[in-house]
């Protein structure tokens, strides 16, 4: 679990990650590495899932899954050609999140995905 994460920067949540990970490959992750999150991010593509739909593990209010990224048809100016293709799915809790909200959130992020410039920018 990363805390706080609305006062970081990428960067900071990148290096919070590596810490976890190295603590997890050291065996060294406590009770209070992993408990208590409010949203949650699962990347069943990792293991090549297409089409998975993560579940809320309470506390959470919302989880995120990314899958695998595979080439697939896609029209562009009137041509189909291969692209790289990954897709999103967010899970929330509809008595706490508003499904408009939830949507544009879900939209921002793959704007960002398809344009990491616009994730710098803070557009």
């Amino acid at each position: 679990v990363i805390r706080d994460v609305q006062s970081l920067s990428v960067r900071d949540i990148e290096h919070k990650i590596a810490g976890l990970a190295d603590k997890a490959r050291r065996d060294e992750l406590a009770v209070e590495d992993l408990g208590d999150s409010t949203f949650g991010i699962v990347d069943s593509g990792v293991a090549g899932g297409m089409l998975g739909t993560a579940m809320i593990n309470s506390p959470q209010s919302a989880v995120m899954g990314t899958n695998a990224i595979v080439k697939r048809a896609a029209v562009v100016d009137g041509k189909v050609v291969a692209r790289p293709i990954m897709y999103l799915s967010l899970t929330y809790d509809h008595r706490l999140i508003d499904g408009r909200e939830a949507v544009t959130f879900l939209c921002s992020v793959r704007d960002k995905m398809e344009d990491p410039t616009r994730m710098l920018l803070d557009l």
